[in-house]
């Protein structure tokens, strides 16, 4: 059998969905059920970016932090190579990530050259969130429950937000696709 180079890229992508929210605001799990509603997609997961370095990687904190905030826009940007990447392929990505500054989403927005970039907001609110992240496997060790104060107050006119507290996954998903448009499957 012989390989004969093959185009990658074909018809674009509808465009991307940036999903953001507080931690245990159900943005991986709502990211993993919306990319598969599509026939085609890609969930990019900035966490497993930020898990690609090796070594003199700084996850974000509530200190300041220089180099875990230049980290922060490092991992968008490859988010957003991804994103492009898989649009020009014709697959929709899904990128979860906490965007909670406008300088962060500003960011996302340049450097997303192909197709629309749908921003989602999922808001639960500081309290529901608290719940599910006590019910989870993953352990935070920090209680990031203050960014829903300040994602509410730094980006509340951005974007589509929406209140997943009392709605499944499913439903979640359902409401994503009626506010951003986009067609599944």
């Amino acid at each position: 059998m012989t390989w004969n180079e093959v185009p990658v890229d074909g018809e674009p992508a509808a465009g991307a969905v940036l999903l953001s929210g507080i931690p245990g605001s159900g943005k991986s799990t709502v990211a993993a059920a919306l990319a598969a509603r599509f026939a085609a997609s890609a969930h990019i997961e900035v966490d497993a970016l930020q898990g690609l370095i090796v070594t003199g990687g700084r996850w974000p904190s509530p200190e300041p932090d220089a180099e875990a905030d230049r980290q922060i826009f490092l991992r968008a940007r490859n988010a957003c190579l991804l994103a492009d990447s898989f649009v020009s392929a014709g697959f929709v990505p899904v990128i979860d990530d906490v965007v909670v500054r406008r300088a962060h989403l500003g960011f996302y927005r340049r450097q997303t050259a192909v197709g629309p970039l749908h921003f989602v907001v999922l808001a639960p609110g500081a309290a529901k969130a608290g719940e599910r992240n006590l019910a989870r496997d993953k352990t935070l060790t920090t209680d990031w429950s203050f960014l829903d104060t300040a994602m509410r107050t730094e980006l509340a006119d951005e974007g589509l937000w929406i209140d997943n507290a009392g709605l499944t996954v499913e439903e979640t998903v359902d409401a994503v696709l009626a506010a951003t448009g986009l067609t599944d499957r």
